[in-house]
């Protein structure tokens, strides 16, 4: 993979890099065709990385469909599939962590700790390994943009990010892998994710600046669904991730919800 990336920077050709977590659907092709238009080769990286997991999440069977994602990577002209095995990337006895801070210890970060020290390590591991120009993801996992543009600046990482909106199903139900977890009913309840941020964004946009009234305005739309159980709503600063008090200026609406077995998340960054 380095040989091909050196290759491809001595021709003079940027390289565009799509990392991703296998079970691909619309939203990674849509990274896939921005990553095309902006650079002249495009590497997707299909990696479940173990790093990420707690000891009583899902690793074991999140969704892995190899032959799908081979067969979408080449109906998006992908240059490369590049997906490593985990020995490969983290080989015995590599005992190096990268340590996210306060933007790492919060939402996500306070529900799954060590989650995001994980995100990191194999962000940059990749990084070093694609030697990108340009790096795309997705708004969905909004905590993780932050936490990885973060990264690139404090590590001083020459790659640019490029953050794409979130991709959604007709209902409004964001994009996702773990999508396939759910049934049929879960699927109903999931929808009112999206509610609950539109909710949360027609108050603001109706005047209302009390962040707990907003708060409380998605988590009641939420928990009038049975299967839903909330690990978060909140309004937070967009930048630092900071729970705000009062909204003076632009807030991003999180949400992490577990329908039945499945956890949720989304987000909708409300401009004031």
């Amino acid at each position: 993979m380095q040989q091909w990336a050196d290759g491809q920077r001595r021709r003079g050709r940027t390289i565009g890099f799509v990392p991703t977590m296998g079970a691909l659907h619309e939203g990674h092709a849509s990274l896939m065709r921005s990553a095309r238009r902006r650079c002249d080769a495009v590497v997707v990286s299909l990696f479940v990385n173990p790093a990420q997991f707690g000891p009583n999440e899902d690793y074991a069977r999140y969704p892995r469909d190899p032959k799908g994602d081979s067969a979408l990577c080449r109906r998006e002209k992908v240059d490369i599939l590049f997906m490593p095995t985990a020995g490969a990337v983290y080989p015995e006895g590599h005992d190096t962590k990268i340590l996210v801070g306060r933007i790492g210890d919060v939402l996500e970060g306070a529900v799954r700790p060590g989650h995001f020290s994980g995100v990191a390590t194999v962000v940059a591991k990749l990084f070093q390994i694609v030697k990108p120009d340009l790096a795309f993801f997705g708004q969905k996992d909004y905590q993780q943009t932050v936490v990885i543009k973060r990264l690139v600046r404090d590590l001083n990482f020459p790659v640019k990010i490029i953050v794409s909106p979130t991709v959604r199903e007709k209902d409004g139900l964001a994009m996702s892998s773990r999508n396939r977890y759910l049934s049929d009913g879960e699927r109903g309840a999931a929808r009112f994710l999206f509610k609950a941020l539109q909710k949360g964004r027609e108050r603001i946009g109706q005047g209302e600046r009390d962040a707990a009234a907003v708060r409380d305005a998605m988590a009641l739309l939420i928990q009038e669904q049975p299967q839903a159980q909330i690990d978060y709503a909140t309004v937070v600063h967009p930048e630092t991730l900071q729970e705000v008090s009062k909204i003076e200026g632009p807030v991003v609406l999180l949400l992490a919800v577990r329908i039945g077995k499945t956890r949720l998340i989304d987000n909708l960054l409300v401009k004031i």
